[in-house]
């Protein structure tokens, strides 16, 4: 009896899922995938680029097509076995919602366990989200915390609130600080400045290539938007 309920439990498969705009994806992304990959033993992480950002609509700076973003993720995790870039988000119409991604993944993989990665900031917004018990209920969430943050005391006792209030399972997720952002690097780019140590190589060249970030980017397919 014990022993195959062992040999059932080997054949869950620990999946981390890395969602964000990706607009564009750089190493501070890829670091801290790396990062859960390692610390939590998983058996791979889904980088996931959303389709409609609608909590981006407000700025002014447009966010780049999602199959543009989508090709630049594909690039990045190229080669990497512990990564494979998923298209979910990107290929269903409206909003993106975590709450139904999680939903149809599980259903899909049911042999699966769901590791969402979250930055500290992020957990301390996760009850207002679409759904909030659904989502905890169907996913341990991963809250990447810098050892140097000073809000550590906060962060802990809104995960034990979000544990009180949803069942919530939560881990922390030691990482190094890390200055990227994606807003400085489209900003380098209109400016003409290297972005070589801020994304890796295929990623540099995908929007070199594609003109992106510039007066008049080039779409995924190829032509002038």
């Amino acid at each position: 009896m014990n022993q195959t309920k062992s040999k059932s439990e080997k054949q869950i498969r620990r999946i981390g899922i890395l969602g964000g705009t990706f607009d564009p994806i750089h190493l501070g992304h890829l670091i801290i995938a790396q990062e859960a990959y390692e610390h939590f033993g998983l058996d791979k992480v889904l980088l996931m680029p959303t389709g409609h950002s609608y909590f981006k609509d407000h700025r002014e700076e447009k966010v780049s097509d999602p199959k543009v973003r989508l090709e630049m993720t594909l690039a990045a995790a190229a080669g990497d076995t512990r990564f494979e870039v998923s298209d979910l988000e990107v290929l269903r119409p409206g909003n993106s919602y975590t709450a139904q991604t999680l939903t149809e993944l599980q259903a899909a993989n049911p042999d699966e366990r769901y590791f969402y990665i979250v930055g500290a900031d992020t957990l301390c917004m996760m009850r207002s989200w679409y759904q909030p018990q659904t989502i905890f209920d169907l996913c341990t969430v991963l809250a990447a915390v810098r050892s140097d943050q000073t809000d550590n005391e906060s962060l802990q006792q809104e995960a034990e609130a979000l544990r009180a209030d949803f069942g919530a399972r939560i881990e922390m997720l030691p990482v190094r600080r890390i200055d990227l952002s994606s807003t400085e690097i489209r900003a380098r780019v209109r400016e003409g400045k290297p972005i070589s140590y801020f994304v890796n190589a295929p990623v540099e060249d995908y929007i070199l290539r594609h003109h992106l970030y510039t007066e008049q980017p080039i779409s995924a397919a190829g032509e002038h938007t």
